[in-house]
């Protein structure tokens, strides 16, 4: 009877045990795991930066553009932001597509002579496009943390426009430039695992140079993230992008000279 006894115990002690090890096999991760097949992330996200721009006109940089993130939404035109991956392995591929139009008018005061006072009428515009595309390589995977190193390219198109008119009187400037660059990157992006939980931290950093246009440009973002589901995480980071293009017209730069986008970035990744 006590061997009957101390084997059901057993019995009952082993299921414990294997239901145990299932629920840890199925335990939440936000780290990937490496696998001989096809994975693929895609992440539609909400980026609010802050924008500001400058040109070069006549030897003298002007403010083209400086929208805040309070202005965002009202300034806003037409956008649209969407990122993937696609891994077999230790290998992968990356595309990131950010397309923004924004416009802010305003108006300021002018006075050229003692007596005279005039309203001068301002709208600077932004256009861009930037499509990033990567090819990808693990570098490092483990329960707590995961990198990949990144080789691509950054394709933007960019124009920055300038309208004046003084009220009152026949006087306006309008002047623009678009300016279209294709640039080699170099970088890293990952998550590393916070206390063994569901939350990590995202991060991204890439830099580059060359096409002819630009000096430097680099882009990062880091913040905070969870795995709610193996097929569903959200995340909120902090992303800055930065160009700066050279001066001189023979390479079709011109006018536009530095531009930083920087601010918050909520996304949510679907895993498939």
């Amino acid at each position: 009877m006590n061997k009957k006894i101390l084997a059901s115990l057993i019995a009952i002690s082993a299921i414990f045990m294997s239901v145990g090890v299932a629920h840890a096999d199925e335990a939440l991760t936000p780290i990937p795991k490496i696998s001989n097949q096809w994975t693929v992330d895609v992440t539609p996200y909400v980026w609010l930066p802050n924008i500001s721009s400058t040109l070069n006109y006549k030897g003298k940089y002007l403010n083209t553009a400086d929208v805040n993130m309070s202005d965002i939404i009202s300034n806003l035109k037409s956008g649209g932001m969407i990122s993937g991956e696609a891994h077999y392995g230790s290998w992968g591929i990356m595309a990131d597509l950010v397309s923004a139009t924004l416009q802010k008018s305003g108006t300021t005061s002018v006075t050229p002579a003692p007596g005279y006072n005039f309203k001068l009428a301002m709208k600077p515009t932004v256009q861009q496009t930037m499509l990033t595309g990567a090819a990808t390589y693990n570098l490092v995977n483990n329960q707590n943390a995961n990198v990949d190193g990144l080789l691509g390219v950054r394709w933007i198109s960019m124009t920055a426009t300038m309208n004046l008119a003084l009220d009152g009187t026949n006087y306006s400037l309008s002047d623009s430039k678009t300016v279209s660059t294709v640039d080699p990157i170099v970088g890293f992006k990952g998550r590393y695992r916070i206390a063994d939980s569901t939350w990590y931290i995202p991060f991204y950093a890439d830099i580059g140079s060359g096409g002819g246009t630009t000096n430097v440009t680099w882009q990062a973002m880091a913040g905070v993230g969870k795995t709610i589901e193996k097929w569903v995480d959200v995340s909120l980071v902090y992303r800055g992008l930065y160009y700066d293009m050279s001066s001189s017209k023979t390479n079709g730069a011109g006018l536009l000279q530095k531009t930083t986008f920087q601010g918050p970035q909520l996304s949510a990744t679907f895993h498939f």
